[in-house]
């Protein structure tokens, strides 16, 4: 049997009690406490998700929005950097690869956060077009920790740890700066549901 996979975060979950279980290859806490009392809190107040099994693959080069254009279905050209956007990526015959994030950095500068279950098959058909454009395509997903805050106190709880105006921050938008000691890329965007955030950090950071 194949060794699970950790995030860096992973020492935390025996001290605080994790229950964890098998998701994609790695292992990952699927509660803490209650179940049910960690709805209610990311319903009703805030909750933090470590989503670090995430893939993150970083483009770079003069022709990095054309590459990406080339792999998904929406349209990247309404990117402007500071923005991210959601999009299916196919295959020819119009059939899922994945679903992701792509994050503009810069016109030739770019971030593709893909699912932990995927990120080998992603980063294999992404480099199986690579030679086509005049572009850098690189795994970083062993180098970054992904957490996610969520919750309708989730802008009052990171305030508090950051000097970066989240009020101005709008969805799907994203902004470099420090959650306490620790330099980030903070993004609001989330999967709950709820108003909330994703921060990039360095693995070791974390």
């Amino acid at each position: 049997m194949q060794e699970l996979k950790r995030t860096p975060l992973y020492p935390l979950y025996a001290k605080y009690g994790a229950k964890t279980v098998e998701f994609g290859g790695w292992e990952m806490p699927v509660q803490f406490t209650s179940i049910l009392l960690e709805h209610e809190a990311v319903r009703q107040r805030v909750g933090l998700f470590d989503v670090s099994h995430m893939g993150e693959f970083e483009v770079v080069g003069p022709q990095a929005l054309e590459f990406l254009q080339h792999l998904v279905t929406n349209d990247l050209a309404r990117l402007q950097p500071g923005m991210a956007m959601y999009s299916p990526m196919t295959y020819e015959t119009g059939t899922c690869v994945d679903d992701l994030l792509v994050y503009c950095v810069s016109a030739e500068h770019f971030w593709v956060v893909v699912n932990a279950g995927n990120i080998d098959k992603d980063f294999a058909w992404m480099t199986d077009h690579q030679s086509q454009f005049d572009v850098e395509l690189r795994n970083k997903s062993e180098e970054i920790a992904l957490l996610a805050l969520q919750g309708p106190k989730a802008q009052e709880v990171l305030q508090s740890l950051t000097a970066v105006d989240l009020e101005t921050l709008a969805y799907y938008r994203f902004v470099e700066g420090e959650i306490g000691p620790v330099r980030a890329i903070i993004s609001r965007t989330g999967y709950t549901g709820e108003d909330g955030f994703e921060f990039y950090i360095r693995a070791q950071d974390a």
